[in-house]
């Protein structure tokens, strides 16, 4: 159950909550059966279970909020009233789910009058679902049964002591710091690539201090960025934008937010 201090958004958290662990097990049937993989215009895998997932969440989310707008990785899209969007990735790393690793998840975020102000990201294969709402603090539960505990972003100082995870190595080479990112990583306490949702939550949950993200969507990004602020942790794109609409994504702990910018943003601004 969600905490009970979700503040403004308790509705809304409440019923998001609900809706990702439903997509989740409605994921978790197709793949338990096989599921055939078609490639996009870009070349990007998706199934039959991306689909039906969102499918299933844009009906939830029209029935419980048919004023507010939606926004789909599948093509999901409707005008918005009210001023608030409903943003959807039903299965974020589908090239995971397709291979059957356990590094993907259901993505849900919702922006109101252009800012996120809450979100979910719950791991089917883990049952571990994280939400946040604006000013009401980041969450975690490990399990159906399990109360949320609230998670907060490591405190690491010094690039030297933090853990930084990486995701989208083939895509670095297109920015300009991309051959120093190496030289870069040994100056780290260690380097971690598990995947972009796995990672973008261990920042979030205090276990890694910074993920870098070389290529997202905004339906990658806008659930994140609201569990990793409302976790205490910075977030912003290469150029050094809060937006989750740039391309590519930075979650930091505070203390290594300028450093960062300094090393992915004045190399693009220079290109």
């Amino acid at each position: 159950m969600p905490n009970s201090g979700t503040g403004r958004y308790r509705r809304e958290i409440e019923i998001g909550c609900e809706i990702a662990r439903n997509a989740g097990r409605t994921a978790m049937e197709y793949r338990s059966k096989g599921v055939g993989v078609e490639s996009k215009s870009d070349d990007s895998p998706v199934t039959i279970a991306d689909r039906e997932c969102e499918k299933l969440i844009v009906a939830a989310l029209r029935h419980a909020f048919p004023d507010d707008g939606l926004l789909g990785e599948e093509g999901a899209a409707h005008e918005s009233a009210s001023g608030r969007r409903w943003i959807i990735d039903p299965i974020d790393g589908t090239r995971d789910f397709i291979r059957g690793t356990r590094a993907w998840s259901v993505l849900i975020g919702l922006e109101d009058h252009d800012a996120v102000v809450a979100g979910f990201a719950y791991f089917p294969s883990y049952d571990e679902l994280f939400y946040a709402a604006k000013d009401a603090g980041a969450w975690w539960v490990t399990g159906p049964n399990a109360e949320p505990v609230r998670i907060h972003a490591a405190t690491a100082n010094k690039l030297s002591d933090a853990l930084v995870c990486v995701n989208g190595l083939s895509y670095m080479h297109r920015y300009p710091f991309g051959e120093d990112l190496v030289e870069w990583m040994a100056g780290t306490w260690t380097v971690r690539s598990m995947g972009g949702c796995v990672d973008a939550m261990l920042v979030a949950s205090g276990r890694a201090d910074v993920w870098l993200e070389a290529q997202a969507k905004p339906w990658d990004l806008a659930p994140l960025k609201i569990i990793a602020e409302e976790a205490g942790a910075v977030t912003f794109d290469f150029a050094g934008r809060e937006t989750i609409y740039g391309g590519n994504f930075v979650i930091t702990v505070p203390a290594l937010a300028d450093e960062l910018k300094r090393f992915v943003g004045k190399r693009e601004e220079a290109a």
